[in-house]
């Protein structure tokens, strides 16, 4: 199984809507960190959406990349038939074979059923390119519905990014969301938590940490992966400082810090 980087591995540094650095990360100094990390890719989410780049942009991308031997994955949002149909195009485009998205936006909260009718009706695009589509799960659908899209659809090119936290915010532990997605998983998003008791003991709140210093149950997680899980990115949620630019620092401090701890235990070649 491959390690990389995501561009929600520096959320922060990208930009997050009312919170922009002076110089935000594009895709190019992405590019240049998933080589300095040594790792083997980059998924290029929907916070820097590659719709959005032009052709010209896109082909130095895919250059850049091929250059730097990082593989890259696409990501998308809002899962439209045009919007899926246009990210099968981006992908093709730029040699990937591995198209995450998330199902939802704003304004776009298809049911189950639609969902299955928009896969199945562009599967013959994705496998006549070769790209596996991975769908994340969020938090308005509930594990056994995301199941119930990978076993509607029936293809082998359909099947789920599995994302280590999303699903808490469904009301689901990460042991129900792995038991049940694994066997479908092409795609894991390895995100680092803690949940703790707030201080007037009424509750819980749940934040991200380094990997490896949290309750992320990491080493169960890949063991009940199969094969055609081709790839394990890094994502993080890492909580505000004071100051942006304190927020970044440790954004970046905490991304080496995952990757070094990673590769330590779980991805040596």
């Amino acid at each position: 199984m491959k390690l990389g980087i995501s561009s929600y591995t520096y959320t922060w540094s990208v930009g997050v809507p009312g919170s922009i650095p002076p110089e935000p990360w594009d895709e190019r100094k992405l590019i240049d960190q998933a080589r300095e990390l040594e790792v083997d890719s980059l998924q290029i989410a929907d916070n820097l959406p590659l719709h959005a780049m032009g052709k010209e942009r896109l082909f130095h991308l895919k250059q850049r990349a091929m250059q730097s031997g990082i593989e890259i994955e696409v990501g998308a949002r809002g899962m439209t038939p045009e919007r899926l149909m246009e990210y099968i195009r981006i992908t093709g485009s730029l040699d990937s074979s591995l198209l995450r998205f998330v199902i939802d936006q704003v304004g776009f909260t298809p049911s189950v059923k639609e969902v299955v009718r928009i896969i199945k009706g562009l599967v013959p695009e994705l496998r006549e390119r070769g790209i596996k589509l991975a769908l994340e799960n969020h938090e308005r659908l509930k594990a056994t519905e995301f199941k119930e899209i990978i076993e509607g659809v029936g293809s082998e090119f359909v099947g789920i990014c599995l994302d280590s936290v999303n699903s808490m915010g469904a009301g689901e532990g990460t042991g129900t969301v792995t038991t049940l997605l694994a066997p479908y998983t092409f795609n894991l998003h390895i995100k680092e938590f803690l949940v703790e008791r707030v201080p007037d003991m009424m509750g819980f709140t749940i934040r991200g940490r380094p990997a490896g210093e949290g309750q992320l149950p990491l080493e169960w997680m890949l063991e009940q992966l199969v094969p055609q899980c081709r790839s394990a990115i890094l994502e993080q949620w890492t909580p505000p400082e004071q100051s942006l630019t304190d927020t970044i620092k440790k954004e970046q401090r905490w991304a080496i810090q995952s990757i070094d701890y990673l590769k330590d235990n779980f991805f040596t070649k």
